[in-house]
Order: C-alpha cells, then structure tokens, then sequence
C-alpha cells in the first residue's frame, strides 16, 4: 500500500506566483538537476575534460599566508620597489612547494603546473632566483647595527622581526626560548662566504656547508632562524644568536633552553657574565664531561618524584630528579626508571649477541660502534670489558642538566622536557630546512633559499596551531596526503565551463574548518 507523506509546505501556488518566490524556486531547481546532469555526463565520459588542478594546499595555506601577516608584511617590505613580477607570489609559491614536495627552485617552477594557485601562472625560474636573492640581500650600513660575525642583516631578518611584533601583546614575551641547529650542504662550490667546510653530519666531507639554528619560543612557535658558515661549531654559535635576540626582539631576560651539544665551559661563562646574566638550562655531556661523569653522578642522595609510574598511557613519563651543586655549579640529575629499564635490557641483548660473535672469533666487530664500546683487547683477539660494561650501567635512564636559574628542581627537570616536547617541531623543521639540493652560488639566494623553508615552517605551525584549538588530533603526513588529493576538474558540457570537486577524504574536512575556509561547491560553473 501507497504512503504519502508531506516533507515541506511551500505555500499556495497563486502567492508563490504574486511575489515572485516560484520563479526562485523553479530556477534552484534547475541548478541541481544541471549539476546532476553535469557530474552524470562527466561520469560516463560525455563531457570535455579541459584540466585538472589540485586546490586543497592552495586553498588552506593561502589564508594561512594572509592570517599570519606574511603576505601583508612582504607587500609592505616591498613598497617602493618596482618589479616586473611579483615578488611575493614567487615566495608563496616557493614555501608552499617545501611544504608538499620539497626540492630545488627549478622543480618548484614543474611542480607548480599541477596546482590551482592564483597569481603564479606566469612566474619563470629566473623570477624565483629574484625573489630568493631578494630575501637574502644585505640591508644598508645603517641597518647593520644587530648583526653578528657570522652574516649581515638582510631582508628576511626584517620579516623575521615584523612577524614577531604582530604576535606579540603586552602579555607575551620571550620568556623560555629553544634553541637547536642542523648543517645543510650544498651541490657543486656553493656559497661565497657561507659555504665552508666543517664537522659534516651528513658524511659529505667533499662539499661545503652552512650551519642553521632555529629559535622557537616557550609555545613552540617559530621566532627566527639564524645561518652561519659550515666551519663554526655549535657551542660557538649559541651567544651570538643570544646576543641577537636581545638586539632583535627588544626583550630584557630570558632563558635559553638548548641540548648538550651547545654547552662548554666557554659558552657558561659568557651566558652568566655580568655584560649578560643570562639564565639558562642547558643539558651536559654526562661521558665527555669530566666533571659530570666523576663527581655529579657520584654525589649520593635520595630522588624526588615529580611523575609517579602510572598505567595510563596519556599519563607523563615517570621521572625522579636529584639537585647536585659543585662548588657554586648548579646540576640537577635526571631519572626515568621506565627508560633505565629500556637501557639495561637493550644493553643485555647487545651483550648476548657480542658473545656469540666472540666465540666465532669475528675480529670485523670492533668496526661495529654498538660492539666496540664494551671491548677490550685480549692477547691477538678481543673480550667484552666488564668495567665498561658497569661503567654504562651508571647512565641507564639518566640525563644531567646544567642551570644557573632561581626555578625549583622539578621545575628545570620540566622546563628542559619541554624541549623533548618541541623536538618533533624540530626534527620536522630540520627535515624542512635541509630541502636539497642547492644549487644556488651566491650567499643571497642561498639565504633566501633557507628562509623559504623556515616560512614553510611558520605555516605548519600555524596550522597545527588551529587544529589543536578544535581539539583535533592528526597526523601531519595525512594532512599533506589528503590536501593533496582535493582536485577540481574543469570541464566543458554543452557550450558551458564548469568545475567539478571530488569528495574530501580523510583529515581534509577537519583541516578546512579549523583553518576557517569553505569547501568549494562540488559542481559550479564558471565563465
């Protein structure tokens, strides 16, 4: 049996006719089932496909671009100077390409053929070697009063600073900053006075490098980075970025907070000189240190508990910390037995495999760093060394922090795991900042070449930003694989121009609202 059922009322057909509201009716009515006749036609291969484009990184990270000031703080940088190009969408272009397909400046201007971006239709290679060298050049005599021995002052120094005093309020400072770095190198001689050969991590001795640090602040976000010459060691490079900070940000006190590759005896006594008295967590060598490794660690006494061990899994890491002071040198002693556990185990099964290679006479294991470090020669051959063994027992799940701060000893121990928290930022930063290859020569567009990447970062972060503030929790590999999947096909039915939108999978529909934009009609059409 028939049922009716009466979904809406739309009123009498004679009113509907007096005021004009049928006809508005009638002509939505026919858009949908014009929409419905154009994605069928498309489907079953009727129609004329003209191009495909994908518009998802556009889309979001274009107002990312606007929202975080960097389009409005490059136009105004740019006032006065006259281009046959623009400048700033080469940038954009550029720092998005880092963030979805990162690689040289020549595969940007390929890249880029795939993508819906306005306004970089007509940008050549030459216009983004412009745009870099434009980023990297050296400000005016006057401007140089904040630079160090290692770079002059350049344009990105400049945005670097706007975009730090647009975040700022009369209630955010510079209170806690991270510091860290990495070495790029670059193909061919690059660099006339940045390339430099130095300590590579990257195990290529035959090229030069440079060195970046990247400084975030106590909420992670990216304040600035800084580039130096490859032949500059880290614990070197740390006061005069400090310096700088200062200069830059007109900021009074502040605590750095960096990992133990910063720290010497050199680099302390310039952070607590009365010129500076800057306070400071910093993590110490415990096996290189000596006096790290012969007194702190010997000094006995009894650990508080700041995190208990607990069976929920959002819970923090268990930790116990130690306050060790010699002679007027303040350490606290770290320890998470969850981890000390870990190295003690990891440890035995190093061991037993050592054993058994010892007993096949394998001398090719004192190559082998993991092996090598618990050997001992034994007439021709090799033995595990008992005493080194015990001798690395006494680090298992311990790490030793060096401060002069007026924070209590659980709040240091806190303080410097905030760093472990930003460490992921760090190491995808870095992953940024090392985009390779470089093919550029000249120290201005190899500059603005890094800086793209660290405005990629600043959009990432401003992002992440959002999505935290909803309460999402994703992935940033899905963000990038389904931004990229969101395409817009243009088509041609009959006689008309329309563009049709495939379905938005996985973290695209959480990215879009947290970032304020609005999906795009699946079906419009266009002039």
């Amino acid at each position: 049996m028939t049922r009716q059922q009466v979904i809406a009322t739309l009123g009498r057909m004679d009113i509907l006719r007096e005021s004009g509201q049928l006809e508005g009716l009638l002509r939505s009515g026919a858009r949908f089932s014009e929409s419905l006749m154009v994605v069928s036609a498309h489907k079953s291969g009727e129609s004329l496909e003209v191009a495909t484009r994908r518009i998802g990184p556009a889309m979001i990270f274009e107002r990312l671009w606007q929202q975080s000031g960097c389009r409005e703080v490059i136009a105004g940088l740019l006032a006065g100077r006259h281009f046959d190009f623009s400048i700033e969408r080469a940038i954009f272009l550029t720092v998005l390409h880092r963030l979805f397909d990162p690689g040289s400046d020549r595969q940007a201007e390929r890249w880029r053929e795939d993508y819906k971006l306005d306004g970089a239709s007509e940008l050549q290679l030459h216009h983004f070697y412009r745009a870099m060298a434009w980023l990297g050049e050296e400000l005016p005599m006057a401007d140089q009063c904040e630079m160090t021995r290692f770079a002059p002052r350049c344009t990105k120094d400049l945005i670097e600073e706007e975009l730090f005093s647009r975040r700022r309020d009369l209630f955010s400072a510079l209170e806690l900053v991270f510091f860290d770095t990495t070495s790029i190198y670059f193909e061919g001689n690059g660099g006339e006075t940045v390339g430099e050969w130095g300590h590579t991590k990257d195990n290529r001795p035959d090229l030069k490098q440079m060195v970046v640090g990247a400084v975030l602040d106590q909420e992670g976000n990216p304040v600035c980075c800084e580039m130096w010459p490859g032949n500059a060691a880290d614990v070197k490079s740390l006061i005069p970025v400090v310096d700088r900070l200062r200069k830059r940000f007109g900021i009074g006190q502040v605590c750095i907070v960096a990992d133990r590759g910063m720290i010497s005896q050199e680099t302390v006594k310039e952070l607590e000189s009365g010129e500076r008295g800057w306070k400071y967590i910093l993590g110490a060598r415990m096996r290189r240190q000596k006096e790290v490794r012969e007194e702190v660690l010997s000094v006995a006494g009894r650990y508080r508990v700041v995190h208990p061990k607990s069976e929920i899994k959002k819970d923090p890491s268990p930790l116990k910390v130690k306050d060790v002071v010699i002679d007027g040198r303040q350490y606290v002693v770290c320890l998470n037995e969850d981890q000390a556990r870990k190295d003690a185990a990891d440890r035995e099964a190093i061991l037993a495999s050592l054993g058994e290679q010892l007993k096949r006479g394998d001398k090719s294991l004192v190559g082998n760093k993991g092996y090598r470090k618990f050997l001992k020669t034994a007439g021709k051959g090799f033995e595990i060394d008992e005493n080194k063994v015990l001798e690395e027992a006494r680090y298992d799940g311990k790490w030793v922090l060096r401060t002069n701060t007026d924070l209590s000893t659980d709040q240091v121990a806190l303080k410097y795991k905030q760093l472990w928290m930003v460490e992921s930022l760090f190491r995808t930063m870095k992953s940024i900042l090392e985009t390779r290859p470089i093919y550029h020569k000249r120290d201005e567009t190899i500059l603005g070449h890094v800086f793209c990447s660290f405005l990629s970062f600043v959009l990432m972060k401003e992002l992440q930003n959002r999505v935290e503030q909803k309460g999402y929790k994703l992935e940033w590999a899905d963000v990038i694989r389904d931004l990229n999947r969101l395409q817009e096909v243009e088509i041609e039915q009959d006689g008309k121009r329309f563009l049709l939108r495939n379905e938005a999978t996985g973290t695209c529909g959480k990215v879009f609202q947290a970032a304020g934009v609005a999906l795009p009609p699946v079906v419009r059409q266009v002039s």
